[in-house]
């Protein structure tokens, strides 16, 4: 087998204290095997793309070091696009420009910043919906800082990185099967103590995070602490949070088909001994893979 150890490509993962609801390895599960990129930082400080890349980087060559082979793990595309082809060359995050940012955010409103931005840069706009928060933020921040268009940095069709000879997989389940699990993994994932996890982190102050308030399952566990709790309250959550699940998987389905270097395993028809051959028997070619064509895209419906 591989002798590895795994790089975390979760963006979430890299916060103390938000365990549930990133379904972060235990300590058990990290004792068998090592885990980087895992804790990390406190809630209070930020992290963005440039921080994983430089830290994924050193993770990769301290693993390689030790005769290790580093197998990076995760749903963060962006991250898993960066560590491929190298940071965007946008500038670096200026605190007071996204603080000014965040503040027009609470007063305004997403849409009038969307509506900013498609005055500013119409190219970029267009790719992105009032639902992709961060990246508008992201985008009138750089915008703000060095006077030019996000669209004019052009980084998604560079090469890959000459450093490395990358081997990679994009796993998955067909949308029913899918669906049902991960709908399965919230209702898990509130047993185990999501919404006090998520209060704890209140007092901590995700709520200061602009990253991490907006994640999967503490954006909708923090309007719920927020309201009246009652049973019909916490219905409509539990909805809401399947609900955002389900949609990120479709937002990991659509961006990981744009990722050529993907070799797409149907994990309904896999098993665990097929796939480890799979990926055994592709990790020792020494030749670049040429991965098939995606499935089709599934139907996705709510």
């Amino acid at each position: 087998m591989l002798d590895g150890e795994i790089i975390s490509a979760d963006s979430m993962q890299v916060y103390r204290g938000m365990d549930i609801g990133t379904a972060k390895a235990t300590e058990q599960e990290r004792m068998l095997v090592p885990h980087h990129l895992i804790d990390i930082r406190e809630i209070s400080e930020p992290f963005n793309v440039h921080d994983y890349f430089l830290e994924a980087i050193d993770a990769i060559d301290a693993i390689l070091a030790r005769g290790k082979v580093p197998i990076v793990v995760g749903g963060t595309g962006f991250y898993i696009h960066t560590l491929l082809y190298g940071p965007p060359s946008g500038p670096p995050s200026d605190p007071a420009v996204r603080d000014r940012l965040e503040k027009d955010l609470e007063a305004l409103g997403i849409e009038a910043l969307l509506e900013r931005l498609q005055q500013l840069d119409p190219v970029y706009a267009d790719s992105i919906t009032p639902n992709d928060q961060h990246k508008i933020i992201r985008a009138l921040e750089i915008i703000t800082i060095s006077g030019r268009r996000v669209s004019d940095f052009s980084w998604k069709s560079r090469p890959l990185l000459p450093t490395y000879d990358f081997r990679c997989w994009f796993l998955y389940y067909p949308r029913p099967i899918l669906y049902e699990r991960l709908s399965k993994r919230c209702d898990e994932m509130l047993a185990q103590g999501l919404i006090e996890e998520v209060a704890s982190l209140d007092a901590a102050g995700i709520r200061q995070n602009s990253t991490a308030r907006q994640a999967i399952g503490y954006r909708q566990t923090l309007d719920y602490i927020d309201n009246e709790q009652t049973e019909e309250s916490y219905a409509r959550y539990v909805q809401l949070f399947k609900q955002a699940s389900h949609r990120l998987a479709k937002r990991q389905f659509t961006w990981f088909r744009k990722e050529t270097q993907f070799r797409w395993i149907d994990l309904s028809t896999t098993s665990h001994e097929e796939l480890a051959d799979i990926i055994a028997s592709d990790y020792s070619h020494n030749t670049p893979l040429a991965p098939p064509e995606p499935p089709s895209p599934p139907a996705w419906t709510e």
